[in-house]
């Protein structure tokens, strides 16, 4: 492997030093800062979202209690998150399911949509067929700029939903935008440690949603 495709993971792979001791002390050091460096993320990124945890909760608990249906949608590694966030609620580990899905689940849906109005609707004209004033969406993206996202943001608005964005960075059009509802932004350059906190976020509110509804006597 050249240094230019692995150097700004592991630098010392490339080093000249290949002693299998030095190399493996090497790597378990990067594991343990990449560790640490994610643990202190996700504390400090709790500690700022915390008060917009709450109101989404109260207010999504709000919309479940009343009959409401979460969507979620992501790109790529946060497709796969917005599939994991709709599980949680869906089949909780303990609690009241919840209905939600995720809007890249059907492959037939989503190429076809893809193939035939454009890669930048596969979501908003999903929620233009199936949602209704009081649902949920949430977006989830490490930039905050996907245009399939945002497109289905303003759509999600327009239509009387509470929106919810998970970014990262500085929070990129859904946090400069005016149409998230609540904006949690993990603030850190690296994708991986986006997501990684982006995922405990996603539990937190979740608990918070559960934790509403119990004290509020819904079944």
């Amino acid at each position: 492997m050249s240094q230019e495709n692995t150097g700004f993971l592991y630098p010392f792979l490339e080093a000249e030093e290949r002693d299998a001791a030095s190399l493996l002390a090497d790597l378990a050091e990067s594991a343990r800062a990449k560790a640490a460096e994610s643990a202190a993320l996700r504390r400090r990124t709790l500690a700022e979202c915390a008060d917009r945890i709450e109101t989404a909760g109260a207010e999504m608990a709000r919309r479940f209690a009343a009959g409401g249906r979460m969507y979620t949608f992501g790109n790529g590694g946060s497709s796969t998150d917005a599939a994991t966030l709709a599980a949680l609620f869906s089949h909780p580990p303990y609690g009241r399911p919840l209905p939600a899905w995720s809007l890249a689940a059907d492959q037939a849906v989503v190429t076809a949509l893809g193939n035939d109005v454009g890669f930048d609707l596969v979501f908003s004209r999903q929620l233009i067929a199936r949602a209704r004033p009081g649902d949920i969406a949430v977006a989830l993206s490490t930039s905050g700029d996907s245009a399939d996202l945002t497109t289905a943001l303003a759509e999600a608005k327009r239509r009387g939903l509470f929106t919810i964005g998970f970014a990262g960075y500085d929070g990129g059009s859904f946090a400069s935008g005016g149409d998230v509802d609540v904006c949690f932004v993990v603030r850190s350059q690296s994708v991986h440690r986006i997501q990684e906190s982006q995922a405990l976020l996603g539990y937190q509110l979740w608990a918070a949603v559960h934790d509403h509804l119990t004290a509020g006597g819904s079944r």
